[in-house]
């Protein structure tokens, strides 16, 4: 029987692999979104789910809706002792979202469950597509 050695190259160089990664740090939240969210119409609402784990909804989360946007606030806190790698998120985040046409924001209600944030707004009306055909007319003269 062989046995398959794996060789971890921090344990090698482990000052200069992190002297390479540090700069590029505090690029993290410009390279991806903070908030991940889906959103989608279901009866008549507006529907966003955000995911927004390690987080106390009570005193960490902030979410207004207005003026054609949602707006999302969050921080996540946390303690970092001594020189420690670390891929966790930690900060203030925060995700505007443009609401659908015919959103009432005085509708919006929120629910946090098991690290998931769920939106609804109501949508006033009937959806209008987006685009329209417009006939031209020709006058001669």
């Amino acid at each position: 029987m062989s046995i398959v050695l794996r060789r971890n190259p921090r344990a090698m160089v482990p000052d200069l692999i992190d002297w390479f990664e540090e700069p590029f740090l505090t690029l993290r939240p410009y390279l991806g979104q903070a908030i991940r969210i889906e959103d989608y119409i279901e009866d008549g609402q507006y529907v966003v789910r955000a995911e927004m784990a390690g987080i106390d909804p009570e005193k960490d989360l902030e979410v207004s809706a207005g003026a054609g946007y949602l707006v999302l606030r969050a921080v996540r806190s946390a303690s970092v002792e001594g020189k420690h790698r670390s891929e966790f998120r930690y900060g203030s985040f925060s995700r505007t979202i443009e609401l659908p046409p015919g959103a009432d924001a005085d509708s919006a209600t929120a629910d946090y469950s098991d690290g998931i944030l769920t939106i609804k707004v109501a949508i006033k009306g009937e959806r209008q597509e987006a685009v329209k055909a417009i006939p031209v007319t020709v006058t001669k003269k």
